[in-house]
Protein backbone atom coordinates (compact mmCIF):
# COMPACT_ATOMS: atom_id res chain seq x y z
CA UNK A 1 0.00 0.00 0.00
CA UNK A 2 1.62 3.57 -1.23
CA UNK A 3 2.30 5.90 1.58
CA UNK A 4 0.37 9.18 1.29
CA UNK A 5 2.90 12.00 1.15
CA UNK A 6 2.94 14.59 3.94
CA UNK A 7 0.15 17.99 2.60
CA UNK A 8 3.17 19.98 3.45
CA UNK A 9 6.01 18.45 1.49
CA UNK A 10 7.44 20.97 -0.41
CA UNK A 11 6.94 20.96 -4.25
CA UNK A 12 8.56 22.44 -7.47
CA UNK A 13 8.16 22.50 -11.11
CA UNK A 14 11.84 22.87 -11.87
CA UNK A 15 11.20 24.64 -15.45
CA UNK A 16 9.77 27.32 -13.96
CA UNK A 17 11.89 27.96 -10.81
CA UNK A 18 14.85 30.31 -10.24
CA UNK A 19 17.37 29.71 -7.46
CA UNK A 20 18.97 33.47 -6.76
CA UNK A 21 21.95 33.02 -4.63
CA UNK A 22 22.65 36.33 -3.11
CA UNK A 23 25.43 38.75 -1.82
CA UNK A 24 27.60 35.71 -1.53
CA UNK A 25 30.73 37.38 -1.96
CA UNK A 26 34.18 36.94 -0.01
CA UNK A 27 33.87 40.21 1.73
CA UNK A 28 30.57 39.16 3.00
CA UNK A 29 31.01 35.89 3.58
CA UNK A 30 34.05 36.03 5.58
CA UNK A 31 32.09 39.05 7.71
CA UNK A 32 29.90 36.05 8.22
CA UNK A 33 31.89 33.06 8.76
CA UNK A 34 32.10 33.45 13.09
CA UNK A 35 28.41 32.54 12.83
CA UNK A 36 27.75 30.69 9.72
CA UNK A 37 29.87 27.24 10.00
CA UNK A 38 28.66 25.43 7.15
CA UNK A 39 26.36 27.85 5.51
CA UNK A 40 28.43 28.08 2.34
CA UNK A 41 28.75 24.21 1.81
CA UNK A 42 24.87 23.80 2.73
CA UNK A 43 23.99 26.37 -0.43
CA UNK A 44 26.38 24.57 -2.66
CA UNK A 45 24.95 21.62 -1.95
CA UNK A 46 21.58 23.10 -3.29
CA UNK A 47 23.31 24.71 -6.14
CA UNK A 48 24.57 21.64 -7.07
CA UNK A 49 21.05 20.19 -6.96
CA UNK A 50 19.86 22.80 -8.97
CA UNK A 51 21.84 22.65 -11.42
CA UNK A 52 21.35 18.63 -11.70
CA UNK A 53 17.44 19.26 -12.00
CA UNK A 54 17.57 22.35 -14.54
CA UNK A 55 16.59 24.72 -11.97
CA UNK A 56 17.88 28.04 -13.51
CA UNK A 57 20.56 29.74 -10.93
CA UNK A 58 21.31 33.20 -10.59
CA UNK A 59 23.57 35.03 -9.04
CA UNK A 60 23.12 38.33 -7.57
CA UNK A 61 26.02 40.36 -6.13
CA UNK A 62 26.81 44.03 -5.00
CA UNK A 63 28.96 46.09 -7.11
CA UNK A 64 29.55 49.97 -7.97
CA UNK A 65 31.74 51.93 -10.85
CA UNK A 66 34.85 53.53 -9.81
CA UNK A 67 33.48 56.62 -7.75
CA UNK A 68 30.16 55.56 -7.02
CA UNK A 69 28.04 57.43 -8.97
CA UNK A 70 25.23 55.13 -8.07
CA UNK A 71 25.26 56.14 -4.29
CA UNK A 72 23.38 59.23 -3.12
CA UNK A 73 24.87 60.78 0.07
CA UNK A 74 21.33 60.69 1.19
CA UNK A 75 21.85 56.51 1.52
CA UNK A 76 22.59 56.38 5.29
CA UNK A 77 23.49 52.35 4.43
CA UNK A 78 25.21 52.70 1.09
CA UNK A 79 27.56 55.99 2.02
CA UNK A 80 29.26 54.32 3.96
CA UNK A 81 30.04 51.45 1.69
CA UNK A 82 31.68 54.45 -0.72
CA UNK A 83 33.53 56.20 2.53
CA UNK A 84 35.14 52.83 3.16
CA UNK A 85 35.74 52.15 -1.10
CA UNK A 86 33.75 48.59 -0.34
CA UNK A 87 32.55 46.72 -3.30
CA UNK A 88 34.16 48.94 -5.89
CA UNK A 89 33.96 47.43 -9.58
CA UNK A 90 37.56 44.26 -9.26
CA UNK A 91 38.01 45.34 -5.82
CA UNK A 92 39.17 42.50 -3.58
CA UNK A 93 36.58 40.89 -2.10
CA UNK A 94 34.15 41.35 -4.48
CA UNK A 95 34.13 38.24 -6.44
CA UNK A 96 31.87 35.52 -5.33
CA UNK A 97 33.04 32.83 -2.90
CA UNK A 98 35.19 30.11 -3.92
CA UNK A 99 32.25 26.99 -2.96
CA UNK A 100 29.57 29.14 -5.69
CA UNK A 101 31.64 30.05 -8.69
CA UNK A 102 29.15 30.89 -10.77
CA UNK A 103 29.52 28.17 -14.61
CA UNK A 104 29.80 29.56 -18.11
CA UNK A 105 25.96 31.14 -18.80
CA UNK A 106 24.50 31.07 -15.37
CA UNK A 107 23.32 34.81 -14.77
CA UNK A 108 24.77 37.28 -12.41
CA UNK A 109 23.59 40.64 -11.53
CA UNK A 110 25.28 43.11 -10.18
CA UNK A 111 23.25 45.35 -7.81
CA UNK A 112 23.48 49.39 -6.45
CA UNK A 113 20.85 48.55 -3.34
CA UNK A 114 19.70 46.00 -0.92
CA UNK A 115 16.85 44.75 -2.97
CA UNK A 116 17.88 42.36 -5.82
CA UNK A 117 14.86 43.72 -8.15
CA UNK A 118 16.18 47.87 -7.63
CA UNK A 119 17.84 49.11 -10.38
CA UNK A 120 18.64 45.81 -11.61
CA UNK A 121 17.31 43.52 -14.98
CA UNK A 122 16.31 40.48 -12.55
CA UNK A 123 12.55 40.91 -13.23
CA UNK A 124 12.75 41.16 -17.03
CA UNK A 125 15.59 37.94 -16.99
CA UNK A 126 12.92 35.77 -14.80
CA UNK A 127 9.69 36.62 -16.93
CA UNK A 128 11.64 36.31 -19.95
CA UNK A 129 12.45 32.41 -19.00
CA UNK A 130 8.73 32.23 -17.52
CA UNK A 131 9.90 32.10 -14.19
CA UNK A 132 7.05 32.52 -11.42
CA UNK A 133 8.88 30.77 -8.19
CA UNK A 134 11.98 32.07 -6.40
CA UNK A 135 13.98 29.87 -3.66
CA UNK A 136 15.86 32.72 -2.17
CA UNK A 137 19.15 32.17 -0.14
CA UNK A 138 21.53 35.00 0.85
CA UNK A 139 23.35 37.58 2.85
CA UNK A 140 21.94 38.98 5.12
CA UNK A 141 18.28 37.76 6.44
CA UNK A 142 17.62 41.39 7.04
CA UNK A 143 18.89 43.05 4.19
CA UNK A 144 18.79 41.41 0.71
CA UNK A 145 17.07 38.35 1.43
CA UNK A 146 14.41 40.50 3.57
CA UNK A 147 14.38 43.22 0.50
CA UNK A 148 14.34 41.05 -2.42
CA UNK A 149 11.34 38.85 -0.91
CA UNK A 150 9.09 42.04 -0.09
CA UNK A 151 9.61 42.48 -3.83
CA UNK A 152 9.58 39.40 -5.28
CA UNK A 153 6.10 38.88 -3.29
CA UNK A 154 4.69 42.14 -4.36
CA UNK A 155 5.48 40.96 -8.00
CA UNK A 156 3.56 38.06 -7.46
CA UNK A 157 6.04 35.38 -7.42
CA UNK A 158 5.60 32.14 -5.25
CA UNK A 159 8.70 32.48 -2.88
CA UNK A 160 10.64 30.10 -0.74
CA UNK A 161 12.98 30.93 1.76
CA UNK A 162 15.80 28.69 2.78
CA UNK A 163 16.42 29.65 6.10
CA UNK A 164 19.86 27.34 6.68
CA UNK A 165 21.24 28.88 3.24
CA UNK A 166 20.81 32.69 4.70
CA UNK A 167 23.01 34.15 7.17
CA UNK A 168 22.70 37.09 9.71
CA UNK A 169 25.31 38.93 12.13
CA UNK A 170 22.42 38.79 14.65
CA UNK A 171 20.87 35.38 15.36
CA UNK A 172 18.02 36.30 17.19
CA UNK A 173 16.80 38.56 13.75
CA UNK A 174 17.28 35.65 12.02
CA UNK A 175 15.10 33.85 13.90
CA UNK A 176 12.02 36.52 13.61
CA UNK A 177 12.43 36.90 10.38
CA UNK A 178 12.29 33.10 9.63
CA UNK A 179 10.20 32.34 12.17
CA UNK A 180 7.62 35.59 12.13
CA UNK A 181 8.14 37.62 9.30
CA UNK A 182 8.69 35.44 6.13
CA UNK A 183 6.07 33.03 6.58
CA UNK A 184 3.44 35.69 5.55
CA UNK A 185 5.11 35.71 2.24
CA UNK A 186 6.97 32.62 1.59
CA UNK A 187 7.14 29.26 2.07
CA UNK A 188 10.47 28.92 5.01
CA UNK A 189 12.75 26.01 4.91
CA UNK A 190 15.28 23.81 4.79
CA UNK A 191 18.47 23.15 2.12
CA UNK A 192 17.70 19.58 2.65
CA UNK A 193 13.96 20.18 2.57
CA UNK A 194 15.02 21.95 -1.50
CA UNK A 195 17.48 19.21 -2.65
CA UNK A 196 14.42 16.86 -1.68
CA UNK A 197 12.04 19.05 -3.90
CA UNK A 198 14.16 19.37 -6.62
CA UNK A 199 14.71 15.69 -6.98
CA UNK A 200 11.11 14.42 -7.07
CA UNK A 201 9.50 14.24 -10.30
CA UNK A 202 7.74 17.87 -10.60
CA UNK A 203 4.13 18.17 -9.86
Amino acid sequence: MATEMPTNELTLNCATTALLVMDYQTTIVERFSGGAAGLTTRVASVVASARETAVRVIYIVVGFRPGYPEVSPRNLSFKTLRASNTFAASSAGTEIHGELTPREGEVVITKHRVSGFHGTDLDMILRANSIDTLVLMGIATSGVVLSTLRQAADADYSCIVVKDGCGDLDAEVHRVLTEKVFPRQAKVVTCEDVVAAMRRPSP
